[in-house]
């Protein structure tokens, strides 16, 4: 299958912002994701805020791991750094560019199975360490690429597009996050781009550890059983000659939330998620607080979004290393390889 590809010429009277870029500038490829995915939703964010905050594209280093939400570092800041890496190991991967050049503002995005399964770990330390970055997971619940199994965030109960009742405790990354020392903790929801795009922005010009978990809906698997024109069903009453799948087309899913309002949003498949966005005069700096009213929604089956934690004074590795404000990458031999003398220091230190 072939995809067209954006045309590079831009109309004159695009609107450009203060460092002199259009929106169309922090654009990537086309998505190739399915039609009304909420990690679409997301990207579009992602771009609007950069162009809002006047970042130069050239000063992002966007990372990520294995899987859908992987995918979509393709499809926005087409002009600056980017590397996928392998899965669930884009933290170590972003930690050693950071340490190697601080000057860099870095994205990494990555998803529910990428972060909250095998990545679990390396998550836990980019976020405890204080890695200067936006660390953004886009949480649909499933393993997309591999057929919609539950995710470690799945909520316990929830029925898979077969009817698989998941009997597992979900992993809930923003307490988490808060928990082992993040410093910017927030929690959004794909289709409210109102609430989403300060988030980010946010979330970008925090200095430390910054996770933004943002609910996005998977538009992929709402087929079930008994329907006649499921996928499975078509595949067991049809001698194909070769196997194909087709996802019909959706919108993605939108919305306008009042702060401080809880509301019911049906996703495709039928299920219905309750987003509870935090009132105005929530007050996001105290971390025991920020913790007892995340557990406080979960309790009433809610998915509390907005801003749940702002460490007041945040820190960052480098402060943490004490290093010099010079990025590694600029150091030349005599920085490098200070001498003997040097090094006696160091070894006496240690006796």
């Amino acid at each position: 299958m072939t995809y067209l590809a954006k045309p590079l010429l831009h109309h004159p009277s695009l609107a450009r912002n203060e460092v002199g870029y259009t929106r169309r500038d922090y654009e990537g490829k086309i998505s190739t994701l399915c039609a009304g995915c909420g990690h679409d939703s997301i990207s579009a964010a992602i771009i609007q805020a950069a162009w809002e905050a006047n970042i130069e594209p050239h000063r992002v280093a966007k990372l990520s791991g294995i899987g859908c939400s992987s995918k979509t570092p393709d499809y926005f800041l087409g002009n600056s750094h980017g590397f996928n890496s392998v899965h669930g190991r884009m933290p170590s991967v972003l930690t050693g560019a950071n340490l190697a050049n601080r000057d860099l503002l870095y994205l990494g995005v990555s998803g529910d199975g990428d972060s909250a399964s095998i990545g679990l770990g390396q998550f836990a330390h980019v976020m405890r360490r204080g890695v200067n970055m936006l660390y953004i997971v886009e949480n649909n619940g499933v393993y997309g690429l591999t057929k919609g199994q539950f995710s470690a965030t799945s909520d316990k109960g929830s029925k898979s597009k077969k009817g698989v009742v998941n009997s597992d405790s979900p992993i809930d990354l923003a307490s988490l996050a808060i928990m082992i020392g993040a410093s910017f903790v927030a929690r959004g929801f794909s289709g409210d781009k109102e609430q989403l795009v300060p988030l980010i922005r946010a979330g970008m010009a925090h200095r430390g550890a910054a996770l933004i978990d943002v609910i996005s809906p998977c538009v992929a698997f709402n087929n079930h059983d008994g329907s006649t024109r499921s996928y499975d069903y078509v595949r067991e009453h049809n001698e194909a000659v070769n196997k194909i799948e087709f996802i019909p087309r959706r919108d993605p899913i939108e919305l306008a939330q009042a702060a401080g309002t809880t509301r019911p949003v049906v996703l495709h498949d039928g299920s219905t998620i309750l987003l509870a966005k935090l009132d105005e005069g929530y007050d996001p700096s105290d971390q025991a607080a920020a913790l007892a009213r995340i557990a406080e929604h979960q309790a009433r089956g809610e998915i509390a979004t907005g801003l749940l934690y702002l460490d007041p004074e945040p820190s960052d590795l480098h402060e943490h290393l004490n290093t010099v404000d010079t990025p590694f990458n600029m150091l030349g031999a005599p920085e490098l390889v200070p001498g003997p003398e040097a090094l006696d220091r160091i070894n006496a230190g240690l006796r």
